[in-house]
């Protein structure tokens, strides 16, 4: 889990995050197809900045499970893996 990137806050706390992979089948056993799967809106918080422009630490920490926005987060491929940078306020929900 431990990515070789620190995320730079800015205005806002940043995240980067690791999507859970998409469902291959549905409850019911039928498969997918690749172009019919949705976005996940899950996954594996990886590393956080340290503080925001006004000193606020990030309040998820790396190995959280973070529940996101469909569309949130901006996609960059790193070392042949794909990973969401996203401002921690995109995040809903921390599971556990």
């Amino acid at each position: 889990m431990s990515l070789n990137l620190k995320p730079v806050a800015g205005t806002a706390n940043r995240v980067i995050v690791e999507p859970a992979a998409a469902e291959e089948k549905t409850a019911s056993g039928i498969y997918i197809p690749d172009t019919a799967k949705e976005k996940p809106s899950k996954g594996t918080v990886i590393s956080v900045s340290e503080e925001d422009s006004e000193g606020k630490k990030p309040t998820v920490k790396a190995g959280d499970v973070v529940i996101y926005g469909k569309y949130g987060g901006t996609e960059f491929p790193y070392n042949g893996k794909d990973y969401l940078i996203m401002r921690e306020s995109d995040i809903y929900a921390v599971e556990g």
